[in-house]
């Protein structure tokens, strides 16, 4: 079953079931492309932006009452999801997001003149065009729905796992905190750490992470609406842009205001370049957070073997008993997505065109994702990894005793040159340190246990 649709080109058939108009089935049937939707948080962005305009709309006296209330009744069903269904079109559409603009718009106006009695779908008495979209344009709207989408991901899902995860791992720097171990640097044996202070670097890196997002966010809260076209604000109240920024801030609860430059806000995407950017820090702080762990749990007989991961699952489907990283492994390959997520972002933003951008959706795709990724990544490492992580607490004290480089605490007594040759001959000929600094004559006994202490090796002397 069908009804008749029309828009500027004429005539379509739309399923009698959908609340979506003629723009929206034109644009399901000319970009068949690909399987990735169009984000519901940019679906639902757009259906705040459509209700803070209505809002703003009647009190400008732009719109009628009765109109303003129904598109925000339809919108507010979008908002909940209870519509998601009616919004089929992917990412791959026009460069300006036009048309998933329009779809919300068409869905509004739909659901609208059904609840007013009229039927699914059609123009009377709510036209999409006409009072959905009034004083807006899809160049406005869409990057607005951009930024708010992004600001509500990272507000309500990303912060909170990096919090979760920072936390887990804190929790285990404080629990080892006293537990000396070999440090590595160049991949090979250096002097002492505690295995806590390690871990607080992966707290350090999380925390520096998070503020470089944190630093991005005040751009990003910087709202292109009222733009309209081409950043003028053609058809649109001088004091739409304020006023609906404000409507929006209010209805979200985020720090959102006008964009000074709204020419910038449509050509250009500098704020979601920056964000992306710092979202990409934090994908190379839990890369390096997975590799270290995956080599300090390598073995268990044949590797360093200084962590013991949790065995979620067995790793092998020919080597019995055999167990991997596998929590380590999602999350460096979820890491590798989010670094490819932002060359396609500069790529995307650095070809705006003149007044316009025409790559905008696939830069929020990509945002999205990165955010999306990496939020579910840290709750996930921090329950199936880092809760149920271990220190292999003998396995790092025979490193240590077997270590070369706590040779460096004699170079203040009996200089680098002599310490080298102690190093040098313990190598060779398998001794201990002890052993060669006493064969070489350069310490006694005595002095080797006074200078040589791990514990006294973990901070500046005094």
């Amino acid at each position: 079953m069908s009804r008749t649709e029309t828009d500027s080109l004429g005539a379509i058939e739309v399923p009698a079931t959908a609340y979506w108009g003629a723009q929206t089935q034109r644009s399901k049937e000319n970009f068949a492309i690909g399987s990735q939707p169009m984000p519901l948080a940019v679906v639902h962005a757009l259906a705040q932006i459509k209700k803070a305009a209505a809002r703003v709309n009647a009190r400008l006296g732009e719109l009628p009452d009765d109109i303003a209330k129904l598109i925000e009744q339809a919108a507010d069903e979008i908002i909940n999801g209870s519509l998601n269904e009616h919004f089929p079109l992917v990412v791959w559409q026009t460069g300006s997001g036009t048309q998933s603009n329009m779809n919300v718009n068409e869905v509004i106006a739909g659901r609208a003149n059904e609840i007013a009695g009229q039927g699914r779908g059609g123009k009377s008495p709510v036209h999409p065009n006409d009072h959905v979209n009034r004083a807006q344009s899809s160049n406005d709207c869409f990057p607005t729905a951009m930024h708010i989408a992004a600001l509500q991901a990272i507000k309500h899902d990303l912060f909170p796992a990096v919090k979760l995860l920072r936390d887990g791992l804190d929790k285990q720097a404080k629990r080892y905190a006293n537990l000396v171990k070999t440090g590595r640097t160049h991949m090979m044996d250096a002097t002492p750490v505690t295995f806590g202070q390690e871990l607080s670097a992966f707290v350090a890196q999380l925390d520096y992470a998070k503020h470089a997002i944190e630093h991005c966010l005040p751009a990003v809260a910087e709202l292109a609406q009222g733009g309209t076209a081409v950043g003028t604000g053609l058809n649109s109240s001088p004091s739409f842009a304020d006023d609906i920024a404000k409507e929006l801030a209010s209805a979200t609860g985020l720090p959102l205001t006008s964009a000074a430059n709204k020419f910038a806000a449509l050509a250009g995407h500098e704020p979601l370049v920056s964000l992306s950017g710092a979202l990409k820090t934090l994908a190379v702080a839990l890369m390096k957070i997975a590799n270290d762990l995956r080599l300090l749990g390598s073995g268990p007989r044949a590797g360093l073997a200084e962590v013991l991961l949790p065995a979620n699952e067995p790793g092998s489907s020919i080597m019995p008993g055999k167990v991997n990283p596998t929590q380590c492994e999602a999350l460096s390959m979820l890491a590798c997505q989010v670094m490819g997520n932002d060359v396609t972002v500069n790529i995307a933003a650095s070809h705006g065109h003149l007044q316009l951008n025409v790559f905008k959706p696939v830069i929020i795709h990509n945002i999205l994702q990165s955010i999306e990724l990496m939020a579910d990544g840290c709750r996930n490492f921090q329950v199936h990894c880092i809760a149920g992580l271990q220190a292999n607490e003998q396995q790092m004290a025979d490193h240590l005793e077997n270590g070369l480089m706590l040779v460096t605490a004699l170079n203040r007594h009996i200089g680098y040159d002599n310490a080298a040759k102690i190093a040098k001959k313990a190598y060779a000929e398998n001794l201990t340190l002890r052993e060669a600094a006493i064969a070489l004559e350069l310490v006694t006994d005595e002095q080797f246990s006074q200078w040589v202490r791990p514990q006294d090796m973990l901070k500046p002397e005094a």
